[in-house]
This record gives C-alpha cells, sequence and structure tokens, in this order.
C-alpha cells in the first residue's frame, strides 16, 4: 500500500508502473466518456441539469386527497398515480419510507384512504392486506399529526385530534417560547397555511364521500389517545394544549381575523410564481387550500399561479405518475459540474460555461429572506436548492456552486464566488457548524410540542453542510485570508462532531457513508496533514465497512439504529463513489479497498454510461421522510472513476519526471 510515510520508487519499477496504469487507464477512460457523454446530452438548453426527485408513496397520495378537497378529480391522472402506488407495498402489507424499509403507519394510511379514492375496493388483496397492516398499528388514530390534520379535514376524525395551531401564532412576539422564527424553513412554510386550515376547520369537498373509519381500531370520536405523552417537557405542552383549546371561545373575533390576514398576507409575499410557496409540495399544497378556504375564486391569479406550482411537480409516465417534493436543479447541477470538471475540466469547458452562466443568473442577492432575520446586515450571495427560492437561499448549494465555480478555472466567476462565500461566512452559527437555511436553529425544545411529532422542526448545524462550507472557505482561503478564522472555527466543529468509530453522521444523504465522504472532502482542501487522526479513523471505519463485493451501501435504517451505519444488503454505484472519493481524499489511491471500489463501478455500469441503484439515496427528515435523487448514479460514479485516473496518473507522471520520487503521505 502506498498511504504510508514515505515510499521511494526507482526509475524501472516506475516505467513498469507505469505500463499497468497505462493499461488500466484505457479501460477507465472508456468507462469515464461514456458516462460523461450521458451526462453532456442530458444538459438543459438554457445550461441546468435536473433529474427527478422521488419521495415515498406519501407525496403522490396527498396529491390524490388534494383533488378530493378541492372536488376536482382528473382520472385518467389518479388512475397512473393508483398505478404507481400499488406496485411498492410492502409483503406484510404495508408501505415503506424508503426501499426495503420497515412499514410506515401514516404512509400506509394516506396510501389507502389515497387508493380507496381512486375506487380499489376495500375487500381487494392489497387493500385487505395494507388495512390489516393498518389495524395492527394500532388503527389510523396513531397515524402522525401531519395525516390526522387530513383525515380531520376530510371529516374522519374530529379536530381534537389535532394538536392546537391557532393563528393566533402569527401575533406572538419574537421573544415568545414558540415563534415562526424559531423553526425551520420547511416548518413555518408548511405551518402558516395549516394555522388557517386548522383554526377554520377546513371540510374537504369529497365528492365521492369517501371514508375510512375501517381503519380505526376504536371510533374516532370515542378515542382518548391521540397525543400520547413521551416527556415531561411534552406532558407540560399537552396542558398548554388542552388550555388554549378551553380559553379558545374568549379570543375576540378582531384579533382573529387580524392573525388571520397576517397569516395570508406572510404566504402570499412567499408564494413565489410558478415554483410555490417554500418550492415544496407539502407547503405548496397547504396553501392552494388555505387560499380557497378564505373565498379566494379558483381562477384568482395566486390561486391558479399555486396549482401551476404543484402541477409542475408531476412526473406523469405512460402507465404510472407520482408527484415530486421539490425540484433539485442547482443541486444537480452543481454536482454534475464536478464529476464533468474531473473527467476533463477543458474539454467540457463549453458546457461548463452554459451551467455557470445558468448558475449565475439564480445566484441571489438583495432579495428579501427569512435568514436575514437573525443577519439584517449581511449582504446576499447565496443559492436556493430549488429554479426559484428566493426566501430560503441553501447554505449546502451555496457552498458547492461557489466550490464548484472556483474549481472551474473559467473566467468571470470570481465575483459571484466571493458574494457567496462572504455570505456562507455570515451564515456560520455559534459552534462553528453550519445548518442548511437557518443561523443557530436550535430551539430542540420546541420538538417536544404535540405538533412536532416528527421530530423534524428545527434546522441546527450538521456536519455534512458545515463540511461542504469548510471546503469552499479552503479553496478560497488561498488567496483570500479573510475567511481563515471562520474556516478553523469550522474544523473544530467537524473534530466534535466525528463519531467513535471515525464516521461522521449524514443529514440530508444517506448516511454515515455520505457524512464522512462529505467531511472527508471538505477537510481534503485545507492544510491537515493526512496523518491527523480525523482522517486516519476515517479511512478506517471507511474499509471496516466495505462489503465483499468491493462496494459499499447503507440504506436509511441506520438513521433509525446506528448499528447498521454503513450497512446495506447490497452495495450501490453511489455511495461506493462516496466512499472511494472519501478514501482517495484521506490519501489511500493506491489502497486494495479503493481499487475494490472503482471495479464494482465498472462492473456495473450499463450500456449507456450511466448506473441503476433503485434504492432511495437520503433523507428528507430522518425517521419521516425519504428522497430518491435520481441524478445520484449517473454523476457520482464519474466523479469517482475520473478522481482516480487522474490521482494515478498525476503519481505516475511525478515518478516518471522525478526518476527516485518520494509520495509524501499527506496531499496530492
Amino acid at each position: 500500500m502506498f498511504n504510508e510515510a514515505n515510499i521511494e520508487i526507482t526509475t524501472n519499477n516506475t516505467l513498469s508502473s507505469s505500463n499497468t496504469i497505462n493499461s488500466s487507464t484505457h479501460n477507465l477512460n472508456q468507462a469515464i466518456s461514456k458516462a460523461q457523454d450521458k451526462l453532456l446530452s442530458l444538459q438543459d438548453k438554457d445550461g441546468f441539469w435536473v433529474f427527478e426527485l422521488e419521495a415515498d408513496c406519501t407525496i403522490p397520495s396527498e396529491y390524490i386527497m388534494m383533488m378530493h378537497y378541492v372536488g376536482e378529480i382528473d382520472e385518467p391522472l389518479q388512475a397512473k398515480m393508483a398505478n404507481y402506488l400499488r406496485p411498492r407495498q410492502s409483503e406484510d402489507g404495508s408501505y415503506p419510507l424508503f426501499t426495503g424499509g420497515m412499514g410506515d403507519l401514516s404512509c400506509s394510511v394516506k396510501v389507502y384512504y389515497a387508493l380507496k379514492m381512486a375506487g380499489d375496493s376495500i375487500d381487494a388483496p392489497h387493500m385487505t392486506k395494507l388495512r390489516n397492516y393498518i389495524l395492527s398499528q394500532g388503527g389510523a388514530a396513531k397515524a402522525n399529526v401531519f395525516t390526522r390534520i387530513a383525515l380531520a379535514t376530510f371529516e374522519q376524525l374530529p379536530w381534537r385530534g389535532v394538536p392546537y395551531i391557532p393563528v393566533e401564532i402569527m401575533l406572538f412576539p419574537s421573544w415568545f417560547p414558540f415563534h415562526l422564527d424559531k423553526v425551520s424553513y420547511w416548518s413555518r412554510t408548511v405551518m402558516v397555511p395549516l394555522f388557517i386550515l386548522c383554526t377554520l376547520k377546513a371540510t374537504a369537498k369529497n365528492p365521492n364521500k369517501v371514508n375510512v373509519l375501517e381503519l380505526f381500531v376504536t371510533h374516532p370520536d370515542e378515542e382518548k389517545h391521540y397525543f400520547p405523552e413521551r416527556t415531561l417537557l411534552n406532558k407540560i405542552f399537552l396542558g398548554l394544549d388542552y388550555l388554549g383549546r378551553t380559553t379558545r371561545p374568549l379570543i375576540p373575533k378582531k384579533m382573529n381575523d387580524l392573525a388571520i390576514e397576517k397569516a395570508k398576507d406572510w404566504f402570499i409575499e412567499r408564494l413565489n410564481g410558478e415554483d410555490g410557496l417554500g418550492a415544496i409540495a407539502p407547503a405548496m399544497m397547504a396553501a392552494y387550500e388555505a387560499m380557497l378556504l378564505l373565498g379566494m375564486p379558483k381562477d384568482h391569479e395566486h390561486v391558479a399561479t399555486a396549482r401551476k406550482a404543484i402541477d409542475k411537480l408531476l412526473v406523469i409516465n405512460e402507465h404510472d405518475a407520482y408527484c415530486q417534493p421539490c425540484l433539485s436543479p442547482v443541486w444537480d447541477t452543481a454536482l454534475t459540474t464536478l464529476a464533468l470538471q474531473e473527467s476533463d475540466k477543458i474539454g467540457n469547458s463549453q458546457s461548463l460555461t452554459r451551467a455557470y452562466d445558468w448558475l449565475k443568473s439564480k445566484q441571489l442577492s438583495d432579495e428579501p429572506g427569512d435568514w436575514r432575520i437573525s443577519k439584517p446586515d449581511l449582504a446576499g450571495g447565496g443559492w436556493a436548492f430549488q429554479f426559484a427560492n428566493p426566501h430560503y437561499p441553501d447554505v449546502d448549494d451555496t457552498a458547492v456552486v461557489a466550490f464548484a465555480m472556483a474549481d472551474s478555472n473559467l473566467s468571470n466567476l470570481d465575483e459571484s464566488i466571493h458574494r457567496a462565500t462572504r455570505w456562507v461566512v455570515g451564515m456560520q452559527s455559534k459552534n462553528g457548524g453550519y445548518g442548511a437555511f437557518d443561523v443557530d436553529n436550535t430551539y430542540h425544545y420546541l420538538n417536544e410540542i404535540p405538533f412536532a411529532d416528527h421530530g423534524a422542526l428545527l434546522d441546527p448545524p450538521t456536519s455534512d453542510v458545515s463540511a461542504r462550507c469548510a471546503m469552499l472557505m479552503a479553496r478560497v482561503a488561498k488567496d483570500h485570508a479573510e475567511y481563515l478564522p471562520a474556516l478553523e472555527r469550522t474544523i473544530e466543529y467537524l473534530r466534535a462532531e466525528q463519531e467513535e468509530d471515525g464516521s461522521w453522521f449524514g443529514r440530508w444523504g444517506t448516511n454515515y457513508i455520505y457524512g464522512t465522504w462529505s467531511v472527508l472532502l471538505g477537510l481534503e482542501q485545507t492544510n491537515l496533514p493526512k496523518n491527523d487522526p480525523i482522517y486516519t479513523k476515517a479511512a478506517k471505519w471507511l474499509k471496516s465497512v466495505q462489503r465483499e463485493d468491493g462496494g459499499w451501501g447503507e440504506d436509511n435504517y441506520s438513521y433509525h439504529d446506528k448499528s447498521h451505519s454503513g450497512q446495506y444488503r447490497f452495495s450501490t454505484a453511489f455511495q461506493t463513489a462516496w466512499a472511494v472519493l472519501g478514501l482517495i481524499a484521506t490519501g489511500e489511491i493506491h489502497s486494495p479497498e479503493v481499487k475494490a471500489g472503482i471495479d464494482f463501478i465498472l462492473r456495473n455500469q450499463q450500456a449507456d454510461g450511466v448506473w441503476n441503484d433503485k434504492c432511495f439515496t437520503a433523507p428528507g427528515f430522518p425517521k419521516v421522510f425519504y428522497l430518491k435523487y435520481h441524478g445520484y448514479d449517473k454523476f457520482f460514479p464519474l466523479w469517482a472513476l475520473a478522481r482516480y485516473r487522474n490521482e494515478l496518473e498525476c503519481r505516475a507522471s511525478s515518478q516518471l519526471a522525478g526518476g527516485i520520487h518520494t509520495i509524501p503521505g499527506d496531499k496530492k
């Protein structure tokens, strides 16, 4: 292995090694060329890439329910969505949140209701199995808050089965223990229209009068345990919930009307055209239904545009259809450019230039944004995740885009790079880490309120986002020392976050393999020596979870049980790419583990040049909501193959040039 201290190589050995490298490089180049050509063919004429973003069966089910809520049912589309839902049922009758996962009660309840709305008989075998599973888990009364709100709007359970979230929350002062500014962007964009729906007790049109009372163990009117007590703090919040309900009649109508108007103004300001409120499906659907509830006609500009935003998320195939949770063009474009830069920076310059021209057009500046509440004097410069979402630039996306620009060596990008880097530095939390959208969003007690049974109310700093911020800051700090203090704080944060086994938790990708890859790529841009324990522990962990076939794989069960970190039933090309890139970042280019990983990727490349990993690749919210990025098995394997080839060629060139050459065990 060539990752040990310093190794001397003679000229003869260098030439022999070079011949071997040339032979293997031929195969690599062929694979890289095929993958690269496929990716280039998928670039939009405007310069961006966007791949499908698939969630679990919850979102398509909610789309069907939305059609029945407003009383406008597209029968052909509903039939295609039902075709999408049926084959995703597990053997036990349930519906999981990710490929091969355990059944999820809330998802299963929504799928059952959607399929019944679509005309499936409750006596059909798949419906009987699904119903039996739901009843075995305690019935629909035990589903999560969002599912119970949906059931309440369809009059399937009483509103007392839903947390008390009065619209008057909009009038709370900022110092109040619960305030919109204290929760994450995705929470506030969903909650504000829900305040209206729940306060006014929205009622679905439900033209076919579809009910699901057969899903309740106890009749919903007689159910007494909608809110099981979890902790002492949760018990206190439940008491406040009861107090709020009982004192509801005392709230003056004038105050109620003022709060409704403020909530309406809040989300209309953020409707975001045809990209939708928060650019995420749950918020868009809630806003659409709230506007209709407030009496706005369907042909009103805001209402019609909100519906267009939802329908832009649809993926309609010949036989099935589903609704995406959101769109990911900025994320997809940034990661694709990094893969293409690694494969052929010069040869791909024309395509890359088009991509960066498009990205420059999407960079934010002085637009209003919720992040400004905590950072009012910070100049803008970020990017959103989606086509447009100006109120909510994404720190993670911003770091990746700006780093890719810096890595491209293309002209006319410096201004964008430094605006982005200054914004990223300004978004640092007190502990040195970075959240995805907000600064110091760490009011953890709020996860105990009845509404937050999903445990995803907040946006605290995470290792993966922080690592990419470090990657950017380290890259640009080589010529601009102003970024060094923030970088040093982030490195210390990452040291503190490293798990005992050497890995890092991956908040926005599955999971410890993703987190470890993210951090190692960030640290690689710094001056830390490769014999630093932060590297060696991580490399040891990655090697320890490599599978017998040479690949790596980890499914989302590791979010539920850490003992499954780095484990899966099979290897995937994209997670193998993460592990390979991570090991190369630690200086392990010549390790047998890296070679085996590369061989796995090469063996599994398809004839069209890309790969086909069918599993889900990321959490939306761990334990609650998972995603499949359809681009991950296209650009990450290419990135790893190209990086491997380039590292080998770089080392071979150094050896040939020097005759006898000393390879340091730190940086390339």
